[in-house]
């Protein structure tokens, strides 16, 4: 087994400057062309690169002039030579265009990801975060 978190630490800050970025194709193309993707928000599950380009698309686009800082903490990876799994918590700080801090949310991500001619995509993505049992409310802060 490769144990060596290095090419799943680079799509993580690929992910980072693309959303920061507000690059939907630099974004999209993370993503595997067969990709499933479980979103936090709205869809049930989105199916292939090109739902992912669209909804990233649309995510950028819903910003304006404002921009999001997305932070990584506690990554944790299984890496093998024909598959590799990662989770962490994630933080998006949405930031206005002069600077300010305008909201913040946090959710835990997984990754499953394939090595191909062109490096590591992501197949699998699983958004989520825990809901308050008292009152069935999101838990978007950690």
């Amino acid at each position: 087994m490769n144990s060596d978190p290095q090419p799943i630490l680079r799509i993580l800050a690929a992910y980072q400057a693309a959303v920061l970025a507000k690059d939907a194709e630099a974004f999209a193309a993370l993503y595997d062309r067969e990709v499933r993707v479980f979103d936090l928000w709205a869809q049930w599950s989105e199916e292939g690169a090109a739902a992912r380009l669209a909804s990233a698309t649309a995510w950028f686009a819903s910003l304006g002039s404002d921009r999001v800082v997305v932070t990584v903490e506690n990554v944790q990876t299984i890496i093998t030579a024909e598959i590799a799994v990662a989770h962490a918590f994630l933080t998006y700080q949405g930031i206005s265009a002069d600077g300010v801090e305008l909201r913040a949310m946090s959710n835990r991500l997984s990754w499953v990801l394939k090595p191909t001619a062109g490096g590591w995509k992501i197949v699998h993505e699983h958004t989520s975060a825990p809901i308050d049992p008292e009152t069935l409310k999101v838990i978007l802060k950690r």
